[in-house]
């Protein structure tokens, strides 16, 4: 698995014929520059895994969104930059932490993630929720029912559902190991066939 680079489609024509050596060169000196000047929120790159390209994004608090191919990642940078900074750049340097730990996850090496994390796109009871995920043990499994009434809140097994399906984290914070009490997958915002690779590589080490 490597760190990809933006589509070069995307780039303005000028771009795409310079060679992605110096492309990203001049990138990682734009981010440094910016980072320098205090004027970077916000950095992201891409992962190809198992289950599809990610995106990654950090602020200077930590990891603060992971996103699938089928959310769309212009649609999410977009998300981004409303919500938190119009300030974001393609800059892995701050990643390289993540990338490396996911790596490892997919290659059945990693059995919990060691990353600050920017809990700011999930409030409330969302928020205690997701908190409580990471402590679903590797290769286990927790219904609804259970993490609600982990969450404090029994009766909010709807509410957990949402909160899995909106999780700004998924992977690192492990809502794939949330199934329906008859211990069907039930919904996954990355698709049930990523779930189930998910469920499989961690049910396989």
């Amino acid at each position: 698995m490597n760190t990809v680079e933006p589509e070069s489609a995307a780039l303005p024509a000028p771009l795409r014929a310079v060679d992605p050596a110096t492309l990203l060169a001049l990138r990682t000196r734009l981010a440094a520059a910016a980072a320098e000047a205090g004027l970077l929120d916000l950095s992201y790159t891409t992962l190809d895994t198992p289950i599809g390209k990610l995106l990654l994004a950090a602020t200077d608090q930590g990891l603060v969104r992971v996103a699938f191919d089928r959310e769309n990642h212009d649609t999410v940078l977009e998300q981004l930059a409303d919500r938190i900074s119009p300030r974001i750049l393609y800059s892995p340097a701050r990643l390289e932490a993540a990338v490396r730990q996911l790596d490892e996850y997919f290659a059945g090496h990693r059995r919990a993630f060691e990353l600050p994390l920017d809990w700011r796109l999930a409030k409330g009871f969302r928020r205690e929720v997701l908190a409580h995920l990471p402590q679903i043990a590797y290769g286990q499994t927790e219904s609804y029912a259970q993490v609600a009434a982990a969450a404090g809140n029994p009766k909010a097994v709807r509410a957990v559902g949402t909160a899995c399906g909106t999780n700004p984290l998924p992977v690192v914070v492990p809502c794939h190991r949330v199934v329906r009490s008859d211990g069907s997958f039930g919904g996954y915002l990355g698709g049930t066939e990523a779930k189930q690779i998910l469920l499989t590589l961690e049910a396989a080490a």
